[in-house]
């Protein structure tokens, strides 16, 4: 699985979460981590690679493993979840070639896996004390 282009993430995800308190981090391989709220820590990076390192790997067997699939309909693509509410995988539409929710699940699952294991944050949207719409 070839990494998902950078630019194309940072559209996709700013355009699907439109919430001026939800944060994003972006991974290498689709993945998107939201965070809300006041945290302990200002490295919004480090704590959504401390919650993907734990949610993000997948663990034949266990919650971990399983997925569901948004379709994105006119938007494109498909949005892939996980067992954590704030761990979000884009597959694109051209994206794995079978557009089965099973395939498509499992190839978002496997995208999630690889960010969840190498941990390579891509861009950092905060949106922390960003005003509200006008």
């Amino acid at each position: 699985m070839a990494a998902v282009d950078t630019e194309t993430l940072i559209e996709t995800w700013t355009r699907l979460i439109d919430h001026p308190a939800k944060s994003l981090v972006l991974f290498e391989h689709g993945t998107c981590v939201v965070l809300t709220g006041p945290a302990d820590s200002d490295d919004l990076a480090a704590r959504a690679t401390a919650l993907l390192a734990e949610a993000g790997p997948v663990r034949p067997g266990s919650p971990a493993g399983d997925f569901g699939v948004i379709d994105l309909g006119e938007a494109g693509g498909w949005v892939v979840t996980g067992d954590h509410p704030d761990v979000l995988t884009y597959v694109g539409p051209a994206e794995p070639g079978d557009d089965s929710t099973l395939a498509v699940g499992v190839y978002g699952r496997g995208r999630r896996h690889q960010d969840g294991t190498g941990l390579r944050v891509v861009h950092v949207e905060d949106r922390r004390g960003a005003a509200g719409p006008a």
